[in-house]
């Protein structure tokens, strides 16, 4: 028997209205004529009771606009089907009790914002020892040895520091995402962690703005984490596959029905 299908729309003023805010910038000066173009692209794009609720100059030559219209799309919620992250996360002293008892070493971690991407807040937020939202990262787990090499890294240079100290899991932090070099410098890292033999080896691990589980499945990591996520998460997704990997994961520490 197929599931109950789960019929969704956008939420405005009241549920099923259907109604959306979205915001974008057109290439032409602020007037009149302008906010009429926004208009007509946003019925162009299928959307219905069009209303621009601000228009602003940006840029000498571009006009900022927000606008609000109400879209007859509605979805099966029921029917979507998307890879998740999901596992039972222990707290500091549990993940480090474990880490001693089933493990019975530090797990080495290597981190870095790879290729020109000059941005370290995501891979600071996750290794370095203050965290993120008052969530400790993993330089403060007694279980855990990281490294944080920085920004700009090459992914080659990585790799090799990752490979000489045996690394457990490497993380990958991509923030830039202009014409999707994110995807492109990940798709980079993957092949060169493929001639130097880590998959399945070493947990590939990607993060960033515009990265999600699924995203990073495809670009032929171990796992992907978006914003927002805090150390913890991560540190118990390592633990856990390293775990997994090896045979030993504990009765209970993982869900029913978590993705393989």
């Amino acid at each position: 028997m197929s599931a109950a299908k789960q019929p969704i729309r956008a939420y405005g003023d009241r549920r099923d209205d259907g109604v959306l805010q979205l915001s974008f910038t057109l290439p032409v000066p602020l007037s009149e004529k302008a906010k009429e173009a926004a208009q007509q692209y946003c019925k162009a794009l299928g959307l219905q009771d069009v209303k621009v609720a601000s228009a602003e100059a940006a840029a000498g030559q571009y006009t900022f606009f927000v606008v609000y219209a109400r879209s007859p799309v509605v979805l099966d919620y029921a029917a979507i089907d998307v890879p998740e992250v999901v596992f039972k996360k222990l707290g500091f002293d549990e993940l480090n009790q474990l880490i001693e008892a089933e493990l019975g070493r530090r797990v080495v971690v290597f981190g870095a914002c790879t290729g020109t991407d000059t941005h370290t807040v995501g891979i600071d937020a996750i290794l370095n020892m203050k965290g993120y939202a008052g969530d400790y990262g993993l330089e403060r787990y007694p279980g855990f040895e990281a490294y944080n090499l920085g920004s700009q890294v090459p992914n080659e240079e990585l790799i090799k520091k990752a490979v000489a100290k045996d690394a457990d899991a490497i993380l990958v932090s991509q923030v830039v995402t202009q014409r999707d070099v994110h995807k492109d410098n990940s798709r980079h890292f993957i092949d060169a962690a493929r001639a130097a033999g880590l998959p399945g080896k070493t947990l590939l691990l990607l993060g960033g703005p515009r990265v999600d589980h699924k995203l990073a499945l495809e670009l032929g990591f171990d796992a992907g984490f978006g914003p927002g996520t805090k150390p913890s998460q991560v540190a118990n997704f390592i633990i856990h596959a390293l775990l997994k990997r090896l045979g030993k994961e504990p009765a209970g520490m993982h869900y029913e029905g978590e993705p393989t």
